[in-house]
């Protein structure tokens, strides 16, 4: 019998995120079409799943040209982003093949295009740095990449050739900050859709979002803010972490949990042992207290998060005994945001995190 544990991923979900999104959009007043980020195997959900539930997207966004080709393998047609654009030029010719649209946010990648072979023209969007201090040409520098990119246009290597840059404090009381005045400026008077918006500027700011909206974390259930859920935004996890209980103990008053007996029980109590840890992409860190469900009812992890193991508190849940149900997130009203938040964490991380031996269960 294998191991008690599984994630359940929810295509549909995700169909419902990407539509509520777009509402977001809509509402305040902007018609930008979708580029639905699904890096880093989208978010932890697989590429083939994100496919199918975002088949409905004007577009998909992710970093590499092996999750762009499973992208083409799993039937998707339509436009695919390289957010961090081309790595060596050696990319560009798979980037061809398979008709990616491209970031350019270096001189390296311009001369890349400068220098490269003649070929199929490549769609391109040019990335300022506004702020973030991450990835993009100075705002001081714009002007001259727009007009190198501008050429390679005349002379056929690029196609369309847009513009972009990314927020880092959209999900913040800061909100866009000084960045969108910079972006405006630097790309005054600059022909080319615009692509501004992350999750948290296209539901908080959508009156910015120009052609192009990329939300990521959204789109598969989760909260970009701090202080509002998922749920309030209208989103629906897409992924579902559950096990079981393989073991109950019963602890005399003084008794310690797991390793480093960070646990101790103030009085006798019942604890459960669920088959789920940090190898499963449960976070160790995880706190005494991060929230679990055990047969329905709300609990708390205690102790230390083992490899393979953590321990729950069955206080309130008295009847629960070895095969309980357990659910570490997505369901049963417990987001992965809360338990996220307990481990002093992000949602995204705990997404991501998903081990590759972990089954997965795919859900209509």
């Amino acid at each position: 019998m294998p191991r008690p544990i599984q994630a359940t991923i929810v295509p549909a979900a995700m169909t419902h995120n990407l539509d509520a999104v777009r509402r977001r959009l809509r509402a305040g007043g902007s018609a930008a079409r979708v580029w639905a980020v699904v890096k880093a195997n989208a978010y932890g959900h697989g590429i083939e799943r994100a496919a199918a539930g975002f088949a409905g997207a004007d577009g998909l966004a992710m970093l590499d040209l092996a999750e762009a080709a499973r992208c083409r393998d799993a039937g998707w047609a339509g436009p695919i982003m390289l957010l961090e654009g081309l790595f060596e030029p050696a990319d560009l010719a798979v980037a061809r093949q398979l008709g990616l649209t491209v970031t350019v946010h270096c001189d390296d990648q311009l001369r890349m295009l400068e220098t490269a072979p003649a070929g199929p023209p490549l769609d391109v969007f040019l990335k300022l740095n506004s702020g973030m201090n991450r990835l993009g040409f100075p705002a001081a520098r714009y002007a001259g990449a727009y007009a190198r990119a501008q050429a390679l246009r005349q002379a056929g290597a690029i196609g369309t050739l847009g513009h972009m840059t990314h927020f880092a404090t959209a999900d913040m009381p800061a909100g866009l900050g000084d960045q969108w005045r910079v972006f405006e400026r630097a790309t005054a008077g600059l022909p080319g859709p615009r692509s501004v918006c992350n999750s948290a500027a296209s539901l908080r700011f959508p009156e910015v979002a120009g052609d192009w909206a990329r939300p990521g974390i959204a789109l598969y259930g989760a909260s970009p803010f701090d202080g509002e859920s998922a749920a309030a935004l209208g989103l629906r996890p897409a992924m579902a972490l559950r096990s079981r209980l393989i073991d109950v103990q019963s602890l005399g008053e003084g008794d310690a949990v797991g390793y480093g007996a960070r646990f101790r029980a103030p009085s006798p109590m019942r604890i459960g042992v669920v088959a789920c840890g940090y190898a499963d992409g449960y976070p160790r860190h995880a706190p005494s207290g991060t929230p679990v469900v055990v047969d329905g009812v709300r609990t708390r992890v205690l102790g230390c998060v083992s490899m393979d193991m953590l321990a729950v508190d069955l206080t309130p849940v008295p009847q629960a005994g070895i095969g309980a149900p357990v659910t570490l997130w997505g369901a049963d009203g417990l987001s992965v945001d809360e338990v996220a938040q307990a481990a002093g964490t992000i949602g995204y991380e705990l997404l991501c995190a998903l081990a590759p031996r972990v089954p997965v269960r795919t859900e209509a």
